[in-house]
């Protein structure tokens, strides 16, 4: 079974996209921001990460960057899940190495397209 990491500082987009990846067969751990993410990273690397941009402590963009220079940061495949909606937000973030960027609001269609084009189903 394949992992996903929800790094989301909202419990309720938390809450509900475990529910949509359960669905799609992954087992699923939480951060509220990056740097628990960044924490739950160094102890088990996960297939892949769905990542908010706006949290406090440490925000998407800079956990993204620091997830690529890590030992085995290349590895997992980051969908950045947010209501940043530029065209230079979305350019930023595949820049920084995001494989795939979902609008919020979401649901499991957009979240089960997304993971197949990134090929994680």
């Amino acid at each position: 079974m394949k992992s996903c990491l929800i790094v989301d500082d909202s419990k309720m987009v938390r809450r509900v996209a475990g529910r949509i990846l359960k669905d799609l067969q992954f087992s699923t751990g939480e951060a509220e921001n990056g740097s628990e993410a960044m924490a739950l990273c160094k102890s088990a690397m996960p297939d892949a990460i769905l990542l908010d941009w706006n949290m406090p402590v440490m925000d998407g963009l800079t956990f993204l960057k620091g997830l690529r220079e890590m030992p085995g940061g290349q590895n997992p495949v980051v969908v950045f899940c947010t209501a940043e909606r530029s065209v230079e937000r979305i350019s930023e973030a595949l820049d920084a190495g995001a494989d795939e960027y979902v609008m919020k609001p979401f649901d499991s269609d957009i979240i089960e397209s997304k993971f197949i084009e990134a090929g994680l189903i």
